[in-house]
């Protein structure tokens, strides 16, 4: 996940409550020829209100294409609860009965991240009691706000660092201690015991010291009884990093026996951040073949772990790659008209 420049089981459709485990059901295909119709599992996008709102065609990919949707920014922190006493649901519930109207699964991003917090937040003085109580109010108040139409969270974001280890620079462990994040887990679930709980991180496919971090964090609270039910990869991957390399990734994440959730997938196609860099036939047809080995990687994983696959943003156009480098990129599917590339065509690929 990246801050505001841009970032199963299967689960319920919106509106149905139960256990976790009635989120195997899935939400159903409606447009004959799409993604939604041709996976065995959720796939989806993460979204701008703004763009759902006033775009056309981003909107109809959304609903032709897409089962499963998660908010780019409108569930985060400083988004949702931008004041101490006050709390702004408006993008977000506009997404929830975006998708409730066009039968999305709803995947909630993200309730804990030492980023995107509001000045309150950061400014905050008081004792490890009065910091507790900040971070169980947000999450209890925000969990409750979407039960039984929220299916999934990301917990807690981003914990580990460069090395592997618990990230210092982050105020909730400063003020906290380690085991915050034990503590995350167990409001949310106290407050929707049916939402499945993900932990979710990047990284995995291309260091060695964060994937071993991040399944020690995992395995660790999995020891502990945590009520944790899945692994996000965010899988902001490039052209660079070998198929190998990525389907380790994948498997390693299976491999804790969690559900797996390619969480912010997008592949750059400029990673040495050209300024002249052109979208050419061959890197198009790079592209295609780096979606087809991902899903077909994703696809091999047990039924019951195959949360789904999210694309961090829907076209090119809205990708946050190109603000972030400056320079051009193409990492989606879909290219700035929202037409199908050969990428999309891979993931078809990949599924069959």
């Amino acid at each position: 996940m990246k801050p505001l420049l841009f970032l199963g089981a299967l689960g319920l459709l919106l509106g149905q409550c139960g256990s976790k485990e009635s989120a195997a059901a899935g939400p159903q295909s409606q447009a004959p020829g799409s993604l939604r119709e041709l996976a065995p599992f959720p796939v989806g996008a993460a979204v701008s209100v703004s763009l759902l709102q006033n775009n056309a065609a981003y909107r109809q990919v959304m609903t032709t294409e897409y089962s499963s949707i998660t908010a780019e920014n409108a569930m985060k922190f400083g988004a949702l609860h931008p004041g101490a006493t006050t709390y702004n649901w408006t993008d977000a519930d506009y997404l929830v009965s975006f998708a409730r109207q066009h039968n999305l699964r709803v995947h909630g991003h993200t309730l804990l991240w030492y980023n995107s917090l509001p000045g309150w937040v950061t400014n905050f003085q008081g004792d490890s009691a009065a910091w507790e109580n900040l971070m169980r109010t947000h999450i209890q108040t925000v969990v409750t706000h979407f039960k039984g139409q929220v299916q999934g969270w990301d917990v807690v974001n981003e914990a580990i660092d460069d090395a592997g280890n618990l990230r210092s620079a982050n105020l909730w462990r400063q003020h906290l201690g380690d085991r915050y994040i034990d503590r995350a887990f167990q409001y949310a679930h106290a407050a929707d015991p049916a939402a499945l709980l993900f932990y979710n991180d990047y990284g995995h496919e291309y260091s060695d010291a964060r994937r071993n971090g991040i399944l020690k964090l995992v395995n660790d609270l999995k020891a502990r009884g945590i009520p944790i039910d899945g692994i996000g990869l965010q899988l902001h991957t490039s052209s660079n990093i070998s198929d190998a390399r990525i389907a380790s990734a994948i498997s390693a994440a299976a491999a804790t026996g969690l559900r797996v959730h390619v969480a912010e997938l997008d592949i750059s196609m400029n990673p040495g951040r050209s300024a002249g860099a052109t979208f050419t036939p061959a890197l198009a047809a790079a592209q295609k073949v780096k979606y087809k080995a991902l899903v077909q990687t994703y696809k091999a994983l047990p039924p019951a772990q195959r949360y789904g696959l999210t694309t961090w943003n829907v076209a090119d156009a809205d990708t946050w790659k190109r603000a972030d480098c400056a320079c051009p990129e193409w990492p989606l599917p879909f290219d700035d008209s929202y037409a199908r590339k050969p990428a999309y065509d891979g993931i078809v690929e990949g599924l069959q």
